[in-house]
């Protein structure tokens, strides 16, 4: 198959396994199916699938990693011994782990191409993440607490782990409680991440976006705790936006 014929398959498998999907029009444009198939993915509850859709899956979303271009964070320079700051796109960056901000259901966002972090990780690893998260959350049988982690594979992620975890939501000012769950988040996942053996962690800026926690005493909470907790492992301080990347410079180095 070609690239563009792996995207119709999966379009069309995606449309079959669902009978109020069947007779959705196609469109002929990529960057139309494009965002058709991250929809249907994004809406596809945590069930299991055949070989033959994984197969397929795999070899579209790496492709699409691939054509993104991968970052090796052996290519990173650090500006603190074991601590570096890279702007990018987080699904795109090959380490150790990558830190997800979940929601305390922790089985990904079910908004339609929503520009949140943890739509953007669940699309880029497949739909096998959702179940893995979904299994973790059947065993516990509760809703995630609030700076807490969990470990899964990354599947077709650059990266070899995803670590989950759920920060404060501010609906108000910023109490001492809400800085005590920020931390417990940076901090939760670097004890996991050191007890399984993973030298090199990213981190996206936890709770700040849709969470509304402020940008610059989230990335002073994240530099203070990873300086006390991160060990040897290798950290990466993960931003997107131009005014991230300064607030982080100036805590930096």
């Amino acid at each position: 198959m070609t690239h563009a014929e792996r995207r119709m398959f999966l379009i069309r498998f995606l449309l079959d396994e669902e009978p109020r999907y069947r007779d959705l029009h196609i469109p002929s444009g990529e960057a139309e199916q494009k965002t058709l198939l991250r929809s249907l993915m994004n809406v596809r509850p945590p069930r299991p699938v055949s070989e033959d859709f994984l197969a397929v899956q795999d070899e579209y979303l790496r492709a699409e990693t691939a054509r993104k271009g991968v970052t090796d964070v052996t290519d990173l320079t650090a500006l603190e011994p074991g601590i570096y700051l890279w702007q990018g796109d987080i699904t795109t960056l090959r380490c150790g782990a990558i830190v997800n901000a979940a929601n305390s259901g922790m089985t990904g966002c079910y908004v339609p191409c929503h520009g949140c972090i943890d739509n953007a990780i669940h699309t880029f690893a497949g739909v096998q993440l959702r179940l893995a998260c979904a299994e973790l959350m059947k065993k516990q049988r509760h809703e995630e607490p609030t700076g807490q982690a969990k470990l899964t594979p990354a599947f077709n992620l650059p990266c070899d782990y995803v670590l989950h975890t759920v920060g404060p939501v501010i609906y108000g000012r910023v109490t001492q409680g809400d800085r005590e769950l920020l931390a417990s988040c940076y901090r939760s996942c670097l004890e996991l991440a050191q007890e399984n053996g993973i030298n090199s962690v990213a981190f996206c800026c936890i709770s700040t976006g849709e969470f509304h926690f402020p940008n610059d005493e989230a990335a002073k909470i994240a530099v203070d705790t990873v300086r006390r907790y991160k060990g040897d492992t290798e950290v990466i301080l993960n931003v997107f936006k131009d005014t991230d990347l300064e607030i982080y410079r100036g805590l930096l180095g």
